[in-house]
């Protein structure tokens, strides 16, 4: 199970008393003039999303408790979350990776 405990009120619960949200800060192209937004920019905001080993920037739900979205940021590697935030709160510039351990080399005989 995995453990997230929300910034909002504070519930520290397992993952099932929460609810993913997909990747965050996702920025939406311009819509001032949205004549001039291209098709594959607008196809790329609704579908493109990033998929990296390590760490990720993520919407989490606090759906049994305040009813709130946040941010989380978690090692798709390890599945560890390494810290939340709320929405109102900039996007923290962290590199807490750590790369997985090299394989040890098969022994000679």
């Amino acid at each position: 199970m995995l453990k997230i405990t929300c910034p909002v009120c504070g519930l520290g619960a397992d993952e099932t008393e929460f609810t993913a949200g997909g990747e965050a800060h996702i920025v939406r192209p311009a819509s001032t003039d949205p004549e001039n937004i291209s098709d594959e920019a607008f196809r790329d905001y609704l579908y493109v999303r990033d998929n990296p080993r390590g760490l990720a920037h993520e919407l989490w739900l606090c759906a049994r408790g305040c009813g709130k979205w946040f941010h989380a940021v978690r090692d798709t590697y390890s599945h560890e979350f390494k810290m939340f935030y709320k929405l109102s709160d900039p996007k923290p510039q962290l590199n807490l990776t750590k790369k997985p351990r090299a394989r040890a080399k098969a022994a000679k005989s």
